[in-house]
């Protein structure tokens, strides 16, 4: 098998490193551990919610004679709330009378995202020396 097809054949399930929720340097050191007795070609995944992640990852695979392969944002949907979806638009009673009825609007307000940002960051392990 070559290094191109290492991590990739039969029998050789991917490489997860979840470290969602863990801010820097705890998502690269959980990759150097999860690392450290992978065969050279094997593809490892970080999944990480720190915006430092998307730096440090790359970084620690150039130093340390591995490649980073593949980059992925997903990013959650936002919620957009807004009154006047539900705001009913009165009567006055007095159609036709030469009132125009208001509805009452609310600005459109972002709501929090329910989860952060995960960026999904892979590693193809080089030769380590």
């Amino acid at each position: 098998m070559s290094a191109d097809d290492a991590g990739t054949g039969p029998g050789v399930g991917a490489v997860v490193v979840d470290a969602r929720g863990l801010r820097c340097p705890l998502p690269v050191i959980r990759l150097a551990a999860a690392a450290r007795d992978l065969p050279a070609g094997t593809l490892v995944t970080v999944l990480s919610t720190d915006p430092a992640a998307r730096h440090d990852v790359p970084a620690w695979a150039r130093m340390r004679g591995h490649s980073t392969v593949g980059e992925t944002d997903t990013d959650t949907e936002t919620d957009t709330e807004t009154d006047a979806d539900t705001a009913v638009a009165g009567s006055t009673g007095d159609e036709g009378a030469g009132t125009t009825p208001t509805t009452p609007t609310t600005p459109t307000t972002p709501t929090t995202p329910t989860t952060p940002t995960t960026w999904s960051l892979t590693v193809r392990l080089g030769a380590t020396s």
